[in-house]
């Protein structure tokens, strides 16, 4: 098989949640187990940093390896999902991992999935943990899929796991209140080994503080070690902070490439993070290595999607946030912009609550409602129902690329257009 032909194979014979949802989840580990113990346990042979949260997970994960690369180790990035193509969830120092490794790992393992049965984000973690094994990388840093205690990824030896925050996402599998989500994420926690958690929630605190204790495991939240203030700039693809910590000023006029709001968070994860690991490490990173990590990070990992400028007249910008929360963080950045008018292309998958984040959109716009090409995608005309009773008015698009460019089209130059609602929208317009 080619490559294409592989992807094919993978897509159609095995399940896959981003693509069909509930029905690919599994509620145990008893598979990923099985295959890396077939594969030799491969997920042993390196040092990992572990990250979990609702939000930012993917952002802090590229942010830690960019890091890393900088300070001269070979170091692997696992995240999902990917936009445009599969190899991104797989690279080494920012590297995709190759087609033919992809074809070479799938031909090899082809009896071994016939008698094993893994799902598609299992079988995709046991080629990045034996390429990362393979390849012998000094680090890997692993995104948890969804959850954190029955995900793949759990299989790992690190020696730090991070849980970026809590919210409501993924209801149906990690439970209704945040004290269930966090016990699930929470799953990551490992005994000994050093947890950073980047928001202090109170009812999230109570669930890791318990099962830190119960594992001897020290907890560090990174909210109330570090402090970011802006430095106000005319720059439209950089943002400016002085970092404070407990000692006063940390790093003075760090440069960031993320322009998301939300990002401020995540920075603050990421240098609380890095202070335990170089407490662990016997080659602390330095502050230059660190600066030049986080200004570096889409030219060394490749990360898109989180408040990325495509366009400029109008101003266009997507992003790839998809539940209440993440939501909310970029209408309130949005109100933020000075545009004329709002045209903003929406689609959702079909296992979100559709009020509980319709409500929050901006009521003065015009929406292009759309359908991501996967089969979890929400009907558009449906999508549209739901939010003419939210309150928002616009027209149902047979694509998303059709949606676009009809926003691209009847947008003013001075006008703002936004893309969201899901990665899979964003992964059609990038």
């Amino acid at each position: 098989m080619d490559y294409q032909q592989t992807l094919d194979w993978m897509f159609s014979r095995l399940p896959m949640y981003q693509r069909i949802g509930k029905a690919a989840y599994k509620a145990d580990l008893f598979t990923t187990i099985d295959l890396l113990d077939k594969l030799g346990n491969p997920q042993e042979r390196f040092k990992a940093i572990h990250v979990a949260g609702t939000n930012g997970k993917g952002s802090v994960c590229h942010l830690l390896a960019s890091i890393l690369q900088e300070a001269g180790y070979k170091t692997g990035l696992y995240t999902s999902p990917h936009l445009k193509d599969f190899r991104e969830r797989i690279r080494i120092n920012g590297e995709m991992i190759s087609e033919k490794k992809v074809v070479d790992f799938i031909e090899k393992n082809k009896p071994l999935f016939e008698e094993v049965k893994p799902s598609f984000f299992e079988m995709t973690v046991a080629m990045a943990f034996e390429y990362f094994a393979n390849e012998q990388v000094d680090f890997a840093v692993l995104e948890t899929g969804m959850g954190g205690r029955l995900d793949s990824t759990n299989i790992s030896a690190p020696i730090l796991t991070v849980i970026t925050n809590i919210g409501y996402d993924h209801l149906h599998f990690l439970g209704d209140t945040i004290e269930k989500i966090a016990g699930e994420k929470a799953g990551i926690i490992k005994k000994g080994i050093p947890l950073v958690v980047g928001k202090k929630q109170e009812e999230a605190r109570q669930v890791f503080e318990k099962i830190a204790s119960d594992k001897n495991v020290p907890v560090f939240y990174a909210d109330e070690h570090f402090d970011l203030k802006e430095i106000h700039t005319t720059e439209r693809k950089k943002r400016i902070f002085d970092v404070w910590d407990e000692k006063g000023l940390f790093m003075e006029h760090l440069e960031s490439p993320l322009l998301a709001n939300y990002q401020k968070d995540n920075l603050k994860t990421v240098f609380q993070s890095i202070r335990i690991f170089n407490e662990l490490n016997d080659e602390p990173i330095d502050k230059e290595t660190i600066r030049s990590g986080i200004s570096d990070v889409l030219e060394n990992t490749g990360l898109q999607g989180r408040w990325q400028i495509i366009g400029t007249f109008p101003l266009t910008i997507c992003d790839t946030a998809h539940n209440p929360e993440g939501i909310q963080a970029i209408v309130d950045q949005i109100y933020e912009l000075s545009f004329k008018h709002l045209h903003f292309v929406f689609g959702m998958v079909n296992d979100k609550d559709p009020q509980s984040i319709l409500y929050l959109l901006p009521k003065n716009a015009t929406y292009y409602f759309c359908k991501p090409d996967i089969p979890r995608g929400m009907d558009a005309d449906e999508l549209k129902q739901h939010a003419f009773k939210a309150g928002l008015r616009g027209e149902s698009y047979n694509s998303v690329t059709l949606a676009f460019n009809s926003a691209i089209n009847n947008a003013g130059s001075n006008d703002l257009v936004f893309v969201g609602g899901s990665t899979f929208v964003v992964a059609e317009v990038i």
